[in-house]
């Protein structure tokens, strides 16, 4: 069974969903794929998973750092979309990374001399827990700020709320 409920945030609602007393999803409402993977059906109950998820959210709405190992995350996806979701939750609070250095490091870990960062991309907009697995911190090579699946107003607003010289 998966719980769910809703966090008001100052960008928008999030949908936020739990399983098994692990965090699964946190999607900005009407995002580029929502609910994307969820093949069972959403009750409307808040556990105790849920509730840390809003408390950590509203601390880090209200210019707190929480750190995202204070909750039990477990996004499903291929492994190749995990691992690049692990290394989304290793850039630090304010930064930024390039989908080409996420590539550089996947492929440095795999023995690899090469690995595509538009495949990067493609895992980083399938992030499932926006905000807490913070996709909204990788940038293209130039610094620009392509994609972001719950908009690009939401992307600047996170990064300028992190590093106001942003």
């Amino acid at each position: 069974m998966i719980n769910s409920t809703h966090y008001t945030s100052p960008i928008g609602k999030i949908l936020l969903a739990s399983k098994d007393n692990k965090l699964i999803g946190a999607w900005f409402e009407g995002q580029k794929h929502f609910l994307s993977g969820i093949d069972e059906e959403l009750t409307e109950k808040e556990d105790e998973t849920l509730l840390k998820a809003k408390s950590w959210l509203s601390r880090y709405f209200n210019g707190e750092k929480p750190a995202i190992g204070e909750l039990d995350l477990a996004p499903e996806g291929t492994d190749f979309r995990l691992e690049v979701w692990d290394i989304l939750r290793e850039i630090p609070y304010g930064e930024t990374i390039t989908y080409k250095e996420i590539a550089d490091k996947i492929a440095q870990k795999r023995g690899i001399d090469k690995m595509s960062a538009q495949a990067v991309g493609g895992a980083v907009g399938h992030n499932p827990i926006s905000v807490i697995i913070p996709c909204h911190r990788v940038v293209g090579s130039d610094g620009s700020l392509t994609g972001y699946a719950g908009g690009l107003d939401k992307k600047i607003f996170l990064l300028k709320h992190e590093n106001p010289e942003f």
